[in-house]
């Protein structure tokens, strides 16, 4: 089968499609026939060789994916050859053919197309963890959204929009911007505007934040927080770490978002960090968040946005767009049939 495997770090262009052997399921497993993969910034990460979750080389990248049960091992229950699974791991999906653990499957939406199937998984999960789970976002809360314009974000704005918050969101440009409009929030040009000024002037100081940029944006937005405000730091898109180049180490440790404890414990703040990767390891947990949050899909018809589809053989073109930052929503590679 076809597949992109990582052999070295480097840029977009050291992504090469190759023949390997298909992989054959284990009795925990559920073996899908690929049709459309999600890309992540966590796969630009990895492929510089910047993401502390990757495995060891050589492997075939790719976090998600949506496609056909072809083959079950022995001790699958919840999936037959036939049904169509959302698929979300930490790596396998940038190929014809995946292998996952059955908990790591999930039955795709029928109201969606192959495309936001692929969408849906990472930047929704990580967007429910991070407001429902850690940060308790109820209705009438105010919150703010960073890159709200990216798969995590829009998801983040529709998430909240439902929760019946004020959501404000940041990005850049005025497509961007009109798509944070359209899904519910209150856009907020950074390139522009002031976002901490603006929002202040908005009504004040904001319960949850979602921060994901790190550096002078986590600072604001720590400033931003109400008394009991809750921020939750998902990355920092501001780290530029190049190993052979001390002068960065220094950069990105000063960007990494920090806190004072006994400025937190004045003001009654929290701080939260999450990785969904490392909360797979747990089926129950897994499977907690997956019913809370399918259910909370359906009720509200949220729908992740697609902003880009890509053939499989233009998948370093792919990264290459994410790594431009003019991409909004989530970039999508098809599969040939």
């Amino acid at each position: 089968m076809k597949a992109y495997q990582l052999r070295r770090t480097g840029k977009p262009e050291i992504l090469k499609m190759t023949e390997i052997s298909e992989p054959t399921p284990k009795s925990n497993e559920v073996k899908v026939k690929v049709e459309t993969i999600g890309i992540n910034y966590a796969e630009i990460l990895s492929r510089k060789g910047q993401y502390s979750w990757a495995p060891k080389k050589p492997y075939t990248m790719g976090m998600e994916c949506y496609g056909e049960v072809v083959e079950v091992g022995i001790d699958i229950k919840r999936f037959n050859v036939g049904d169509k699974v959302i698929v979300g791991q930490q790596y396998g999906s940038y190929a014809e053919y995946a292998c996952a653990p059955e908990h790591l499957c999930f039955p795709a939406f029928s109201s969606f197309t192959p495309e936001e199937n692929a969408a849906y998984l990472v930047s929704f999960m990580t967007a429910w963890v991070a407001l429902k789970k850690l940060c308790r976002v109820e209705e009438g809360e105010r919150i703010l959204i960073q890159a709200a314009a990216g798969g995590l974000g829009t998801a983040a704005v529709q998430i909240g929009t439902a929760l019946k918050c004020e959501v404000y969101g940041t990005a850049s440009k005025e497509d961007k911007l009109e798509l944070i409009r359209k899904l519910g929030g209150k856009p907020i040009n950074y390139r522009t505007t002031d976002f901490y000024e603006e929002i202040m002037k908005d009504g004040g100081q904001v319960d949850c934040v979602l921060e994901t940029v790190g550096g002078d944006v986590f600072k604001k937005s720590m400033k931003l927080l109400n008394s009991f405000g809750r921020l939750v730091v998902i990355g920092f898109a501001s780290m530029n770490l190049v190993k052979w180049n001390p002068i960065s180490w220094v950069k990105t440790y000063l960007d990494a978002p920090k806190v004072n404890m006994m400025k937190m414990a004045t003001e009654s703040k929290g701080v939260y960090a999450s990785h969904i990767g490392y909360l797979t390891a747990n089926e129950e947990l897994t499977s907690g968040i997956w019913e809370e949050l399918s259910s909370f899909t359906n009720k509200h018809n949220l729908k992740p946005v697609v902003g880009k589809v890509f053939a499989f053989d233009e998948l370093p073109k792919a990264h290459r767009f994410m790594e431009s930052r003019d991409s909004f929503g989530k970039l999508i590679i098809k599969v040939p049939s």
